[in-house]
């Protein structure tokens, strides 16, 4: 019988501690809770399979026996009821009110607040903590993230295109610029534009949209453009924009909105399911043209599903 060679992907810690030792129980539940680990059943603690997740909770087991307790640091194929797609889920679930509690403290600053500076620090430095212990990319992240980004450029994240109706006509042949990576809302939004607005549109990737002046920003933290707007997301904003109202691309829409903004607004999953894929074929490094034009054909396909 031949053994796997691969490296488990979870990491399993189980312990126990002396009934007196309260105060170091406090100590260790604290920390397991910096790291981000996920409370198995209250018989142990799991992260990730990584480098630094093994050597913290390594740390952690010898702290746990200096306190005349037991400690085991296992490494784990599987968990025979927790398949590996539900435990990454698990995860993002356990970041959520972390992510839901900074968003909440960065909307409520106000620029010209004393403090304001020093406020918004402590609060990007937060968010750097919740995303190193946020290994499966919540939905949530990126919502923080533009939180953040309009906290700091209060006067220029007002200055989208008006929310009125625009024309086709002077948006044709153009450049369309948005972030490296793209996830479900960009991929979506960018089909969206080659099939229903600019034809011959050409996609561009960039953090800093002000390099490529002429380009159409979508998508993007920055001022200009397309993006969220409200309770939408982008890809519902170009169609209310451009007054798409196409049956098909509206039912996509739903997908793409309860994807994107993790929510079950309209009950629809094939958006949750896409992403997925899109998030794979990001961390196998695929070009971000390549995977732009993957999960376009992903979206194109899913407009000829819809009955």
């Amino acid at each position: 019988m031949s053994m796997s060679t691969s490296t488990p992907p979870w990491l399993l810690l189980i312990f126990s501690l002396p009934s007196k030792r309260t105060s170091e129980r406090v100590g260790i539940w604290r920390k397991l809770q910096k790291y981000g680990t996920f409370a198995l059943r209250n018989s142990g603690y799991v992260l990730p399979n990584t480098p630094v997740n093994q050597e913290r909770l390594e740390w952690l087991a010898t702290a746990i026996r200096g306190f005349k307790g037991e400690a085991s640091v296992l490494q784990v194929l599987a968990i025979d009821d927790l398949p590996s797609d539900v435990l990454k889920e698990r995860f993002r679930e356990e970041r959520k009110p972390d992510y839901t509690a900074l968003i909440r403290e960065v909307q409520q600053l106000k620029p010209s607040a004393q403090g304001f500076s020093t406020q918004l620090t402590r609060l990007k430095r937060r968010f750097e903590d919740i995303s190193e212990i946020d290994f499966f990319e919540s939905p949530l992240r990126v919502k923080a993230e533009e939180a953040l980004y309009k906290a700091e450029h209060p006067a220029t994240t007002q200055a989208r295109v008006g929310k009125g109706k625009v024309s086709k006509s002077d948006y044709q042949s153009r450049d369309w610029i948005t972030r490296p990576r793209p996830g479900i809302d960009r991929v979506s939004s960018a089909w969206l534009i080659k099939r229903f607005i600019d034809p011959k549109a050409s996609f561009l990737f960039d953090s800093n949209p002000t390099i490529h002046p002429e380009a159409v920003p979508f998508d993007m933290y920055q001022a200009g453009g397309f993006g969220h707007d409200g309770e939408k997301c982008t890809f519902e904003t170009l169609c209310a924009r451009f007054g798409l109202a196409d049956k098909k691309v509206r039912l996509i829409g739903q997908a793409i909105h309860d994807a994107d903004l993790d929510e079950e607004k309209f009950g629809r999953t094939e958006g949750i399911t896409i992403n997925q894929i899109l998030k794979g074929w990001a961390k196998q490094g695929i070009p971000d043209d390549e995977l732009l034009n993957r999960g376009m054909d992903l979206i194109e396909g899913l407009y000829h599903s819809i009955a």
